[in-house]
């Protein structure tokens, strides 16, 4: 492996200046991949939330926590058709629960705020998946903790898995040419902890790193094989929204949303990804050039600065990557079907439900205490109200308008279809299946209720920026 600091000074047509807390870490060392949990076989799998400590940067170690390791969780693997025993410890000193965001599980299998699992409890939900193959993911969602929580480490991936991407032509031989990339911006101390100390333009805009954190690890390089490449996206950051393109301006081959494979990949130059988001996307090296994946400046940073947020950023790299020729190329040839589809609805004849992401700005805001300064139809979360009760089997037009900024959008147990943003037609980006979507000023969705979801376990809609989540942006709804 070459060092970084050769690797991007050779990287002559990027055309981009790297934000400053990235360049701090010059390193030689190649990404590793999260340790991948296959449970397709099994049936079963087991996670225990665990403190740890972390070395991020070289000025020292942080305190951390995560799923079975120090920081972040596994790889789950879990299979398309079947029911997966899950078994989650929590070895912390403070209630946790697990989110299986993604999932399209009934309310009391969605480890949604009201499931919390207390200190030395286990919870045993079982996973009856009855979805296409996706990548999803898991992380602690308490009302009021979860941001500082993901913050900490407890988040991971989640792959269902249907054994099909052989005859689809993709690539899928796991850290080689199947790569699953969290994507985390952090900041860190002088002595390399990491640093969540809130300040109000935090609070208000969501928090943003000045550091890049892929897979918990900061300064690497992704060693990749001369042929085609899948990329996992997961954001998995509080707050901070990534419009990511390559280096030399090359397509991205967008294969999959957030649940599920397209019918045909769509060539794509930029692809922005909010929190919450999973795209999976192929990148052609078959020339066996080096290249970057990087990423403009967060498109809420204009805000940000008003608030003296730091509204100075520029464009950074997110992940090089170079060529290994030590490793094998099992795909040469970009597949012309990917076998998924596209939801076709056109949203007419169905009821509409309107939902407003509300903001307190200005001497407002710093009044009220931190659970009031956001709202939804201009109510805060309240654990003990059920905004909505919704028949089984119900389809709903949901009309999601925002001010101020942009707002990714989540919805619990449910797949959606985007049939407008902004008021026009969606973006190629989101023309497949999803359950969390980038709302800038407006967006319309097309939802099917099929899950139960009672009134004990009832699934969650709310802003997928921690922050605005944790001070009240969510609602709840029960489906039965």
């Amino acid at each position: 492996m070459i060092s970084r600091r050769k690797f991007l000074t050779g990287l002559s047509t990027l055309p981009i200046a790297m934000h400053p807390g990235l360049a701090a870490a010059q390193t030689s060392s190649a990404l590793t991949m999260p340790p991948l949990l296959d449970a397709t076989n099994t049936g079963r799998f087991q996670l225990a939330a665990q403190r740890g400590t972390t070395a991020f940067v070289d000025a020292g170690t942080s305190e951390t926590w995560g799923f079975n390791q120090s920081y972040l969780g596994p790889t789950l693997r879990i299979a398309a058709g079947k029911t997966t025993a899950a078994e989650v410890q929590n070895t912390l000193n403070e209630p946790i629960s697990v989110h299986w965001h993604g999932l399209m599980v009934p309310g009391d299998a969605d480890g949604g705020p009201h499931q919390t699992i207390a200190q030395g409890e286990t919870w045993m939900p079982d996973l009856d998946i009855t979805q296409p193959a996706s990548t999803a993911w898991y992380h602690s969602h308490v009302h009021g903790s979860t941001a500082r929580q993901v913050q900490n480490g407890l988040a991971g991936v989640l792959q269902i898995d249907d054994g099909r991407d052989e005859e689809r032509g993709l690539p899928n031989t796991y850290g080689v040419d199947d790569l699953t990339l969290v994507l985390q911006d952090r900041r860190f101390d002088r002595r390399g902890r990491i640093d969540y100390d809130l300040a109000m333009p935090d609070q208000m805009m969501g928090f943003l790193g000045d550091t890049m954190v892929v897979n918990g690890q900061v300064g690497r390089i992704a060693a990749v094989p001369r042929g085609i490449v899948r990329l996992r996206l997961v954001n998995g950051s509080n707050a901070r929204i990534y419009p990511l393109s390559l280096s030399d301006g090359r397509e991205m081959h967008l294969i999959a949303t957030d649940n599920g494979y397209l019918d045909r990949s769509i060539a794509l130059t930029n692809l922005t990804i909010a929190p919450g988001e999973r795209y999976e996307v192929l990148i052609d090296l078959t020339d066996g050039r080096d290249i970057a994946l990087v990423s403009a400046p967060n498109p809420n940073q204009m805000m940000g600065g008003m608030m003296g947020g730091g509204g100075n950023e520029t464009s950074f790299i997110v992940l090089p990557f170079s060529m290994d020729s030590t490793l094998p190329t099992a795909k040469d040839q970009m597949p012309d079907e990917i076998g998924g589809s596209r939801p076709q609805g056109d949203g007419s004849g169905v009821p509409e439900r309107s939902i407003t992401l509300d903001m307190q700005m200005g001497m407002g805001m710093m009044m009220r205490r931190a659970s009031n300064r956001f709202s939804i139809n201009g109510d805060a979360f309240d654990m003990d109200r059920i905004n909505f009760e919704i028949p089984r089997g119900t389809v709903e037009r949901w009309k999601i308008t925002a001010d101020m900024m942009m707002h990714p959008f989540h919805v619990h147990g449910v797949s959606f279809q985007v049939l407008s943003q902004g008021g026009r037609s969606p973006t190629a980006q989101n023309a497949g299946w999803k359950d969390t979507v980038l709302v800038d000023g407006s967006a319309e969705l097309l939802v099917r209720f099929d899950q139960d979801a009672s009134r004990e376990t009832p699934f969650m809609y709310h802003c997928h920026i921690l922050e605005h989540e944790d001070g009240g942006m969510m609602g709840q709804f029960t489906v039965g």
